[in-house]
């Protein structure tokens, strides 16, 4: 999967489960739609990421990168309440979100060998 097709993906997950979290939720809490403002960027992101523009692809790295981190956190409550669901929703973001930055930095890797091979 190449680095903008995975990005799209990851920004529709964060989105979609970014959505269900804040309409689902008894109480609205407005970080449950931080998710969704980053898939929101992911994609406005992904024309430029998509011509391989060096600057957007490193700037949503480091993005995707902090939301793994600032996942946690969700992680641990829906863990602590034993939100079954919560548990699901947050966890698939973030194993959404790990691959992606897999890919990533496996892109990068391979601009790199290529370049030092020419």
């Amino acid at each position: 999967m190449k680095p903008f097709q995975i990005n799209i993906v990851n920004a529709l997950v964060l989105i979609g489960m970014g959505l269900w979290a804040y309409l689902s939720a008894e109480d609205k809490s407005s970080t449950a739609l931080i998710p969704v403002g980053f898939g929101l960027l992911f994609l406005l992101a992904t024309p430029l990421f998509r011509k391989d523009n060096k600057v957007v692809a490193h700037i949503v790295v480091l993005l995707t990168f902090l939301l793994l981190f600032a996942l946690a956190m969700p992680l641990k409550g829906r863990i602590t309440a034993g939100d079954q669901i919560g548990i699901f929703r947050v966890a698939t973001m973030m194993v959404v979100s790990l691959i992606a930055l897999i890919i990533y930095i496996k892109s990068f890797i391979d601009a790199r060998k290529a370049r030092n091979n020419n």
